[in-house]
């Protein structure tokens, strides 16, 4: 199963048609990554963010990304990865999808749609959990936030999603068709724009634009409503990086004015592919490589979002069950290659004969760890920390070994 799968065709709507390519490796310098997609050039034109002016006019390199047009990077990959690491970060995030929801009883609908238990989120609060499908796979990973909080008015059932942008047409029409009457959606992806400020010293740079709230004193996955150059905006304290920072969104027409601002507070703009070397550090998942809708949670190491002792049903639930009973055949480990020869999405986890047993869903050059890392599904029997595993790498069997998640854990 695992074979087959390796080879299996790909949704053209989702990540993975785009090639992560790390050209070279030293120990002085983190390769440019390069994200290349035969498909899009041949199809509708890109989209662009409300941000793609501004940032193509300060020498971003620009690449096809999920149907956008998106920056692989600024000054260079490794310099913006530690420049999240060590300090601030700014990343245009605009492409993503940006639900705002309402009406009575939504939390309980979206409870039917998610593993993840949503009856202790308090306003002000937030939880990372998945969409699934009646097989238990994975629709989309996504944020919920429940709106509101101390000193600001609490409508009833007031809930925001942060979807990813491959998937936001198919979130969207899946809600839809399984909300009750009375409950909208209002769809910001087209008129609000979306920034994550990370690291260190994110909390102390936005503060800065930010003198009506103490952003030191929201938790983290907390978030605020509040105004920002003038404009109303709403401030999470989530990101992708595995570090400390806030994602900002506001509307478009202040979007130039917000990343301005904070360039000039000390953020250094990242692209792309300072992104995934640092998410992938962190172990986070992406939509499309690690995570699609043919695996599910309890298989991506996501037990922690299964809540089967929770009330009532929601979709994918009998299957979960079932794999909770008698164990998955598969699991998502993190895996650090022995030498330098990076372990890249789609190659095969082998056995000693060498036949496929597994696959690599994401791999890099660690920047912070000078280490080659990987995320790879393989037989459950070899997910134990410590077990040595085979990556077939350029026609080459190369040993790396599985770590436990993640390869990187902030201090802060």
């Amino acid at each position: 199963m695992l074979a087959e799968r390796s080879n299996r065709d790909r949704p053209s709507d989702i990540a993975t048609r785009y090639r992560y390519i790390l050209k070279s490796v030293s120990l002085n310098k983190t390769s440019v990554a390069e994200f290349q997609s035969q498909a899009e050039s041949q199809a509708k034109p890109l989209l662009r963010t409300p941000l793609s002016d501004l940032i193509k006019a300060s020498g971003a390199r620009m690449v096809p990304f999920a149907g956008w047009e998106m920056p692989v990077q600024f000054i260079g990959l490794s310099q913006e990865h530690e420049a999240v690491r060590t300090g601030v970060g700014l990343f245009d995030i605009s492409h993503m999808g940006k639900f705002f929801l309402s009406g009575q009883g939504i939390l309980e609908a979206l409870s039917g749609l998610v593993p993840t238990d949503l009856s202790e989120l308090r306003p002000g609060q937030a939880q990372y959990t998945v969409l699934l499908n009646p097989e238990g796979g994975i629709i989309d990973d996504l944020i919920v936030y429940l709106q509101g909080g101390p000193g600001q008015a609490i409508a009833p059932e007031r809930v925001a999603l942060i979807v990813n942008a491959a998937t936001q047409d198919k979130d969207k029409t899946w809600l839809l068709s399984h909300f009750p009457e009375g409950i909208t959606l209002d769809d910001r992806s087209e008129t609000h724009v979306l920034v994550a400020v990370q690291g260190p010293q994110a909390v102390v740079t936005l503060q800065t634009l930010v003198p009506g709230a103490d952003l030191a004193g929201v938790g983290r996955f907390g978030h605020l409503e509040t105004e920002i150059l003038g404009r109303e905006a709403f401030l999470a304290r989530t990101g992708y990086t595995g570090e400390d920072g806030f994602e900002v969104m506001i509307p478009k027409e202040t979007g130039e004015a917000l990343w301005q601002a904070l360039v000039a507070a000390g953020a250094v703009p990242c692209g792309l592919g300072a992104r995934d070397t640092l998410r992938l550090e962190a172990a986070m998942s992406l939509y499309g490589n690690d995570i699609d809708d043919q695996t599910t949670p309890l298989e991506a190491g996501l037990g922690w979002l299964v809540h089967l002792d929770r009330k009532g049903d929601f979709v994918g639930r009998s299957v979960l069950e079932a794999q909770q009973a008698g164990g998955v055949e598969r699991r998502l480990v993190a895996i650090e290659m022995e030498g330098r020869n990076i372990a890249r999405h789609g190659y095969a986890v082998v056995d000693g004969a060498g036949v496929a047993i597994g696959e690599v869903t994401s791999g890099t050059w660690s920047p912070t760890l000078q280490k080659a890392i990987a995320l790879a599904y393989v037989p459950t029997e070899l997910a134990k920390v410590g077990t040595a595993i085979v990556v077939e790498i350029r026609n080459k069997p190369q040993v790396g070994r599985v770590v436990k998640k993640p390869f990187y854990r902030s201090n802060g």
